[in-house]
């Protein structure tokens, strides 16, 4: 998880053992935050030499002890790494880990959202260990988000990566 995201976190959830637990209820935005991480976790492992032990950990994960889930959880894993390693420079790349990491985002999400509160926890701590394994592994991926001409009223905007923000209002 980027060290931005991290001090976010930090700072307005920091009530609970989690950075993102309020008492003893997940909040949602928390699981987006953690579901976030990961997907950008898988994203980043994919062209290291520590693909093989994270993949391992998300296809158990989502495998929940099912072998069959966790077989066609490691070959989604291996058709990640494979679109990866097909894009081509510019901005393919970009479009492809983007879209990559809002894949893996969204199976997180749903995952957690079914778990109940103390499966969610195992869960959790288990993406937090996959996320560090992945940071660990090898430089994150630079990401460019573009919002020029864009207006945001009351809005979030969640991710993971380096971003740069530009202001070109006067432009």
């Amino acid at each position: 998880m980027t060290n931005w995201l991290i001090a976010v976190l930090r700072s307005n959830y920091a009530d609970g053992p989690y950075p993102w637990m309020w008492g003893n209820a997940m909040l949602v935005e928390g699981l987006v935050a953690v579901a976030t991480a990961g997907g950008g976790a898988i994203v980043q492992a994919a062209g290291t030499d520590a693909w093989n032990g994270i993949r391992g950990g998300f296809a158990r994960l989502f495998g929940r002890g099912e072998a069959g889930r966790e077989q066609a959880e490691l070959e989604r894993l291996d058709q990640t790494r494979a679109a990866l390693a097909a894009a081509q420079e510019g901005d393919d790349v970009q479009r492809v880990e983007i879209a990559q990491v809002a894949r893996w985002q969204t199976r997180l999400e749903v995952l957690l959202e079914e778990l109940p509160e103390a499966e969610q926890r195992q869960v959790v701590a288990e993406l937090r260990t996959l996320v560090a394994q992945a940071k660990a592994a090898g430089p994150a991926q630079a990401v460019h988000n573009d919002f020029s001409g864009a207006t945001f009223t009351n809005s979030q905007v969640l991710g993971s990566g380096s971003m740069t923000v530009t202001n070109n209002h006067d432009k």
